[in-house]
């Protein structure tokens, strides 16, 4: 953990800035803000029009002169002062109200593992930005294990896999720490990437932008399985002709084209399972893994990995707000840490 226990219980709210949605977390209030990370701009004077639900519902669908836009990518801020605007669109009155009546606010934030200086720079200035005095930041790996209730602060290995938009992280912990972990640039965005790709060059089919996740969730419970339906219809934008068109696609291939980015997950587990100590290795084969994040919820994803590691898998109750519901219990001080004391002499 980048930052002590002490410093945590001092904060007062905490923010997880994903690339898919933004959260916030406000000591005593509990879960304030759980919107999509976009912002819809007005090009011709700057004017913000609309964050959040309603921001996301207006891509693809305006104008030339409104730009619809993602200040956060792969969990790093990129456009810091519209991070700064777009949170702040997303506080109501009331609360900002309540937040600059702080003298000395304390923010906490999630940053993904191994964040550049830069990374954590920008994290930092966007929530000054909103009148911070001092920010803390904490690694996801950590906030996500805290909030999906494994034992992070016993020596005991626990193997947590944070699936986000645009990167997945795999870790294993101990003892508070981050013994060995890895970050691949693959998360559900590249998954719905190979999607998209499949269709328009198999069935020559453009989809909306909002309609892949839908698609996802239409391979049912075990859609990355043989026990899903074979075929389901799907509607969309012909290529050539530009005309509405529905086909029936079948699951099998869309399988196949989601294969090639999961295989860049399996050799982050492969490579993290090599660098853990033996001792550790050995826990982890009867605790298995423990997927959390948004793109955890992918059908049969799950038993994808269970079938290609040999390990359990499971998925966390509340996946999608876990990282932030870690960083408000530390807030909260709801995690004691082990005190290790000294061997009389």
């Amino acid at each position: 953990m980048t930052v002590s226990l002490e410093q945590l219980r001092r904060c007062h709210v905490a923010v997880d800035l994903g690339a898919a949605r933004t959260r916030v977390y406000v000591k005593g209030a509990g879960l304030v803000v759980d919107e999509p990370s976009v912002a819809a701009v007005n090009t011709k004077t700057g004017a913000l029009i609309a964050v959040g639900e309603f921001a996301e519902r207006m891509t693809g669908r305006t104008p030339g002169y409104i730009r619809v836009v993602r200040p956060v990518s792969g969990g790093t801020v990129v456009d810091i002062e519209m991070a700064r605007r777009m949170l702040s669109q997303l506080l109501d009155d009331k609360l900002r109200r309540a937040l600059r009546r702080k003298p000395r606010l304390r923010a906490a934030v999630c940053t993904p593992h191994d964040a550049d200086p830069l990374a954590q720079r920008a994290a930092t200035e966007t929530l000054v930005g909103l009148g911070a005095r001092r920010v803390e930041l904490v690694d996801t790996l950590i906030a996500a294990a805290v909030g999906c209730g494994l034992p992070v602060e016993q020596p005991e290995a626990t193997m947590i896999m944070v699936c986000g938009a645009a990167t997945t992280q795999v870790a294993v912990l101990s003892m508070g720490s981050i013994v060995t972990a890895e970050r691949m640039a693959v998360g559900g965005d590249a998954i719905d990437h190979a999607i998209l790709q499949h269709l328009r060059h198999q069935h020559e089919l453009v989809l909306p932008s909002q309609s892949v996740r839908p698609l996802q969730l239409a391979l049912s419970g075990n859609g990355l399985t043989s026990h899903g339906p074979e075929s389901t219809e799907i509607h969309g934008r012909d290529v050539a002709t530009g005309l509405a068109r529905s086909v029936q696609v079948q699951t099998a291939a869309v399988r196949d084209a989601i294969h090639t980015p999961l295989t860049a997950v399996l050799d982050g587990i492969g490579k993290v399972l090599r660098n853990c100590p033996p001792d550790l290795v050995a826990d982890l084969a009867d605790r298995g893994i423990m997927m959390v994040g948004g793109s955890a919820l992918l059908p049969g994803l799950d038993t994808m990995l269970r079938s290609a590691t040999g390990m359990p898998v499971a998925i966390a109750e509340r996946p999608d707000v876990c990282a932030i519901l870690g960083l408000g219990a530390l807030l909260e001080g709801k995690v004691a840490p082990m005190h290790l004391d000294p061997l009389a002499q």
